[in-house]
């Protein structure tokens, strides 16, 4: 197994893949096992969870229980972006704003929440305390339901974000919660787990450790349910609506998305549930108008290895003698899913890698110039246009999609998978790290 894109990853190169199975949206929604129809099931039961959720968190009042983000242009960090790189920017960019979602502020809300959601409908409808679909779901919130759920345990493996989702809305319904994770894991973020009643068990191994005890250890228990990172389908559809929501969302901003007005979006990138549920909704919302590519740290690239080597899960940074500690903590993940790469193959048209300078020089001149801040995992998708413009591999996509001469009109979305949940403290260390690192801009 050897390619020159896999030689690269080996020598911790900042690269630009373009995908060569990426085919055209209709194709590709042919070959997969999901469609609109799984989208709409998502929305559906968001919907009906929306009185729940805004009496729980009553913060979601405004939007009347659904979580949902802005999108913000970033005009000052656009130029900076420029002067950096040596490009010019054609179009617009925005941040697509997870960071500001309600209940766990990070992308993981959608997929974890939703998975969560589904699996307490199930259970009181089996139990008979759900009588129907029809109800108002607001009665989840009494105390016959949350006496009920305190029976049964919710588990997952994380490196935290999706812990701190599970466990925010697993706790809010009553259930019993186990959060595994990596001691690597941030400690703000197991403190935040351990004060609203989660049992946090730590592992000296990694990620892909900590997900394989939590799942064994859920096994035995059955009243427990594992939310699994690399298996889960609910995992992956919840995310669907992020995509899936812009249509409506840039209508009502008034950015149009066509033929000639092109969408990029840039996903950060660890396991792949969420770049991989978002592309699949974006795809049913806007077909062959967007083009989603993913981002991963230099360290720990395992979605390029995946769909590059076509092993998928059955390759890890490891074998490429990668890994070890990144400050994107959120993508340290050393082999991707095997559910999402596969589902995903034909969809991402392209993905690159970071190295650790460029994330934190990117956290916080973002902070510095918009007064946005962005944990460092979360700002992977700022460096994606000029990775695009700027490499050989993206001018060659740009011309096979016949997208060079409408790039003046089109939209570029970083999508911000987290930050605001992280304390005061933690985020001055990370902006003043980021002081006087700089951006690797060496085409690749």
């Amino acid at each position: 197994m050897s390619s020159e894109t896999l030689e690269l990853l080996k020598k911790e190169e900042e690269i630009l893949w373009v995908n060569p199975r990426f085919k055209e949206a209709k194709l590709a929604n042919a070959e997969s096992v999901y469609t609109m129809a799984d989208i709409e099931e998502v929305e559906a039961r968001f919907q009906r969870f929306a009185p729940f959720i805004q009496k729980v968190f009553p913060e979601t009042k405004e939007q009347n229980g659904i979580l949902e983000s802005p999108i913000t242009q970033i005009e000052q960090m656009a130029q900076w972006l420029e002067g950096e790189y040596g490009l010019n920017l054609p179009g617009k960019m925005y941040v697509k704003r997870d960071d500001l979602l309600a209940v766990s502020g990070t992308v993981k809300s959608r997929g974890a929440i939703y998975e969560v959601l589904k699996h307490a409908e199930e259970l009181a409808l089996k139990e008979g305390l759900l009588k129907s679909k029809n109800e108002n779901y607001e009665i989840f919130a009494t105390e016959e339901f949350t006496s009920f759920f305190s029976n049964y345990n919710l588990a997952v493996g994380t490196t935290g974000n999706l812990g701190i989702s599970v466990g925010a809305m697993g706790r809010a319904f009553g259930f019993q919660v186990t959060v595994h994770m990596s001691e690597e894991a941030k400690a703000w973020k197991k403190n935040f787990l351990r004060e609203r009643g989660v049992d946090v068990i730590e592992y000296k191994s990694n990620f892909t450790e900590a997900v394989n005890a939590g799942r064994e250890a859920s096994k035995q228990d059955p009243k427990s349910y594992f939310v699994d990172d690399e298996h889960s389908v609910d995992l992956f559809l919840g995310y669907t609506v992020g995509g899936y929501r812009m249509k409506k969302q840039l209508m009502d901003q008034g950015i149009t998305v066509d033929a000639d007005h092109p969408l990029f979006v840039y996903l950060p990138c660890g396991i792949g549930g969420s770049p991989s549920g978002i592309t699949f909704g974006l795809k049913h919302a806007f077909g062959d108008h967007v083009h989603c590519f993913f981002a991963e740290p230099t360290k720990m690239p395992s979605m390029v290895a995946g769909l590059e080597s076509q092993k998928f899960d059955e390759i890890s940074v490891d074998d490429l003698s990668l890994g070890g500690l990144t400050v994107a903590d959120g993508l340290a993940v050393p082999r991707t899913s095997a559910l999402v790469a596969k589902l995903m193959n034909n969809y991402f048209s392209g993905g690159y890698t970071l190295k650790d300078d460029s994330f934190q020089s990117l956290l916080t001149k973002l902070y510095e110039k918009e007064n946005i801040f962005l944990e460092p995992a979360a700002v992977a998708g700022l460096a994606g246009p000029f990775k695009l413009l700027g490499s050989k591999a993206g001018q060659a996509y740009l011309v096979e999609h016949q997208l060079q001469n409408k790039l003046e009109n089109a939209s570029h979305i970083a999508w911000g998978t987290g930050g605001s949940m992280v304390p005061e403290a933690d985020r001055k260390d990370f902006i003043e790290e980021g002081q006087g690192k700089s951006l690797a801009v060496k085409e690749k």
